[in-house]
C-alpha cells in the first residue's frame, strides 16, 4: 500500500512540476552595456527550461571570435519533503567590437514545447579605446593601440596527439603546448573541450608551475611550456572531433616611445630605461581542433572471454593453499597488469565447485600515469570456503584482450589448481573458522555453562504471595503475553526463513536509505562518496529484488533476470546504461555537480519504473 501511495505522489509531483516549468520559462539576453573598440566580450542567451533548435542571430556589427558554446545545468532540492527542480540552457558567443556607435544585440530564437520563442533585444554602446590600453586591437585601431597587439606568431597554443588513428578503447595521449617568444604570466584554462565520445583522464604533472624549454621552429626560437596532458579513450567508432582548448594569459609587450628630438647616443645606450616601456596585455588563445579516426574492433577471431580490454596486458593467478580441511578458507588472487584503461577493466570471473562458498571479491587497483600514458594493475581476491571433503579441480581462467600494436586478439590463461579438502574428525554442523588476515570471515562458538549445583535456600518472609489476587493476575498476564509472543515469533520466523522474500520486501527501503545518503553527499559536493553510495543503491536494489547472489551479479545477469520478469526492454536498457554511466561519470571531465544531478534524477526515475513491475 505504501508503494502505491509513493508512486501516486511521484506522478502528481511530476505533473505539477511540468505545469509549473511551462509557466516559468524565460529566454533572456545577457551582455555588457558598454565596451571599447577592439575589446572582446561575451553575449549569452539563457533559457530557464528545456528547448531545441536554437537559431544563431546575425551579428552584423561585431566580429565573432567563437561560438555558440552551449551548456546545460540542472538542480534538484528537497527541503522538508518539498522537491524543486531547475533546468537551464545557455548559448554563449565571444565577440569583438570593431567600430564605435550604439548597436542592438540581435534576438535569438528557440523552440520550447513546439512553440517558437525569442529573446529580448539588448542595447550596447561601443566607445573609442583609450591610448595605451591593453585591450585587443582591430584593423581600425590607432597606432598606439596596435603596438600593444599580440601577434599569432608570438604566442600560440597547439594540441598534439600522439596518434590520430586508433582502435576503439585504445588510449591517445593528447598534449597541449604553448609556444611564445615574449614574456607571459598568469596562464589559466578558460574553457576545456567536452571530449564528446571519449573517456578521459587528466595526467598533467606541472605542480601548478610551467616547465619551460626552448625550440627552434621555422627559423624562430620559441619557449615551450606544457599546459595540459590528457589521456583519451574513445568509446565509439567513427571520426571524432576534439574541440579547441581555450586559455588566457598576460603577455608583456615592449613599446617604443616616440622621440621628440634627433639622434642621441646616450638615449640609444640607455634605451631600455629612457626610450622603452612595457604593456601587459590579456591574451585569449585557442588551440586548433582536430579529428581522430576510431576503428571498430574486428569481429573475426574474437574470443568468447573478451570483455572489452584494449592494450597490452599480463595475467597471473595465485592460491595460498592447495590442501585444507572442511570449513577452512583459502584465497584465490587474480591480477591483470599492463598498459591501458585499468580503471574500467573488467576482470574474468572464476568458476568454483557448487560445494564451495564464495564471498564477494575484494577489488583493488594501482594506476600510474606518465608521458607514455596510463598503466598499472587490477587485482581481485576471492575468499573461498569448501563445505564438503574431496578432491576438486579449479579450471583455467581465460583473460582476453585486443592488442592494437599487433592488430589481433590475445588470450592468456591462469594455472589449473588441484584442491584437496580433508574431512575433520568429530566435525559437526557448527563451524568455528578463523582465517588470518580476513577479520570479516570469523565464526566464534560459545560454551554452555554447567548447571549450578550449589545449595541455594529460599526463605519466605512476610505475607504469602502465592495464590493471592495479584499473583493470579500476574500469572494470567504472563500466559497471555506468552501466547501472543509465541504467535508473533512463529510468524516472524516463518517470514525470515524465506530470505528471498525478506530481501524483496526490504529492497526498496534499503535503496531509499542509500539514495538519501547519496543526496546528502551531493549537497556536500562529495563526489567520491556520492558515486559510492549511488552505485551501492542500484546494485543492492536489483540484487535483493531479483534474488541474485552478489558473487553472480553482473550486467548480463541483471539484464537476463529482468527480462525474465517481463520487465520492458527499454527499462532494462535504461537501467544498464545508468550503471555504466555511473562508472564513466566518476572519471569523465566537466562539471561534477551536473553529472551527479543527472545521475541522481535518473536513479530515482528508473527505480520507480522498476518498482511498478517488480512488486
Amino acid at each position: 500500500m505504501k508503494k502505491r501511495i509513493l508512486c501516486i505522489l511521484s506522478l502528481i509531483f511530476m505533473i505539477a512540476y511540468s505545469l509549473e516549468a511551462q509557466s516559468d520559462i524565460t529566454f533572456k539576453t545577457i551582455c555588457k552595456k558598454q565596451v571599447s573598440v577592439g575589446e572582446q566580450f561575451q553575449v549569452s542567451y539563457e533559457l530557464s527550461g528545456d528547448g531545441k533548435d536554437f537559431r544563431t542571430p546575425n551579428f552584423t556589427n561585431f566580429e565573432i571570435i567563437g561560438g555558440p558554446f552551449s551548456s546545460t545545468s540542472s538542480s534538484v532540492q528537497i527541503i522538508n519533503g518539498s522537491v524543486s527542480r531547475t533546468n537551464t540552457q545557455t548559448y554563449s558567443f565571444h565577440l569583438r567590437a570593431i567600430k564605435e556607435g550604439k548597436f542592438t544585440i540581435p534576438q535569438a530564437s528557440i523552440t520550447v514545447d513546439k512553440k517558437r520563442i525569442t529573446s529580448e533585444p539588448c542595447e550596447i554602446n561601443v566607445v573609442a579605446s583609450a591610448n595605451g590600453s591593453s585591450s585587443y586591437s582591430s584593423s581600425s585601431t590607432s597606432n598606439n593601440s596596435s603596438q600593444a597587439n599580440v601577434g599569432s606568431k608570438e604566442v600560440f597554443l597547439e594540441a598534439i596527439p600522439n596518434k590520430k588513428k586508433v582502435y576503439l578503447g585504445e588510449q591517445v595521449l593528447l598534449t597541449y603546448r604553448l609556444f611564445y617568444t615574449i614574456p607571459i604570466s598568469q596562464v589559466s584554462v578558460s574553457k576545456a573541450p567536452s571530449y564528446s565520445g571519449f573517456w578521459t583522464k587528466d595526467i598533467t604533472d606541472n605542480n601548478g608551475s610551467l616547465q619551460q624549454s626552448s625550440i627552434v621552429r621555422d627559423g624562430q626560437q620559441y619557449y615551450v611550456s606544457t599546459i595540459q596532458e590528457i589521456v583519451l579513450f574513445p568509446q565509439k567508432s567513427g571520426t571524432l572531433t576534439v574541440d579547441p582548448l581555450d586559455i588566457t594569459c598576460i603577455a608583456q609587450i615592449r613599446q617604443q616611445r616616440n622621440r621628440s628630438h634627433g639622434y642621441d647616443p646616450f638615449e640609444d645606450f640607455f634605451g631600455d630605461v629612457l626610450g622603452t616601456s612595457y604593456t601587459n596585455v590579456k591574451k585569449d588563445i585557442k588551440s586548433q581542433p582536430f579529428e581522430i579516426e576510431v576503428l571498430p574492433l574486428p569481429t573475426s577471431n574474437k574470443p568468447e572471454s573478451f570483455k572489452g580490454a584494449v592494450g597490452q596486458y599480463t595475467f597471473t593467478s595465485k592460491i595460498d593453499k592447495n590442501e585444507l580441511n572442511v570449513n577452512e578458507a583459502f584465497t584465490l588472487t587474480l591480477t591483470v597488469s599492463g598498459k591501458g584503461n585499468i580503471e574500467l577493466l573488467e576482470l574474468p570471473k572464476p568458476v568454483f565447485p557448487p560445494d564451495f562458498e564464495v564471498y564477494d571479491p575484494k577489488i583493488s587497483s594501482s594506476v600510474k600515469d606518465n608521458a607514455l600514458g596510463i598503466s598499472g594493475s587490477k587485482k581481485a581476491e576471492y575468499i573461498v570456503i569448501p563445505r564438503v571433503s574431496g578432491d576438486f579441480t579449479l579450471d583455467k581462467i581465460n583473460f582476453s584482450y585486443f592488442n592494437p600494436t599487433l592488430d589481433r586478439y590475445e588470450t592468456l590463461h591462469s594455472e589449473e589448481y588441484q584442491i584437496k579438502v580433508n574431512k575433520t574428525e568429530g566435525s559437526s554442523g557448527r563451524a568455528d573458522v578463523y582465517t588470518p588476515g580476513q577479520a570479516d570471515i570469523k565464526y566464534l562458538g560459545s560454551d554452555i555453562h554447567h548447571i549450578n549445583t550449589s545449595d541455594n535456600k529460599l526463605n519466605v518472609t512476610g505475607v504469602y504471595f502465592f495464590l493471592s489476587p495479584a499473583y493470579i493476575i500476574i500469572v494470567c498476564l504472563m500466559v497471555v503475553i506468552f501466547i501472543v509472543s509465541l504467535i508473533i515469533y512463529k510468524k516472524v520466523n516463518k517470514f525470515n526463513k524465506n530470505q528471498a522474500l525478506v530481501k524483496n520486501k526490504q529492497a526498496t527501503k534499503v535503496a531509499k536509505k542509500r539514495l538519501l545518503n547519496a543526496h546528502n553527499f551531493l549537497k556536500e559536493n562529495n563526489q567520491s562518496k556520492f558515486y559510492e553510495e549511488f552505485s551501492q543503491a542500484l546494485w543492492g536494489y536489483i540484487s535483493d529484488k531479483l534474488n541474485i547472489v552478489r558473487s553472480q551479479l553482473s550486467m548480463e545477469t541483471v539484464k537476463e533476470m529482468m527480462l525474465s520478469k517481463d520487465v520492458d526492454e527499454d527499462i532494462v536498457n535504461e537501467f544498464i546504461d545508468l550503471l555504466l554511466n555511473c562508472e564513466y561519470a566518476r572519471f569523465a571531465p566537466g562539471d561534477p555537480n551536473k553529472k551527479m544531478d543527472e545521475l541522481y534524477n535518473k536513479g530515482i526515475n528508473i527505480i520507480t519504473k522498476a518498482e511498478r513491475i517488480l512488486k
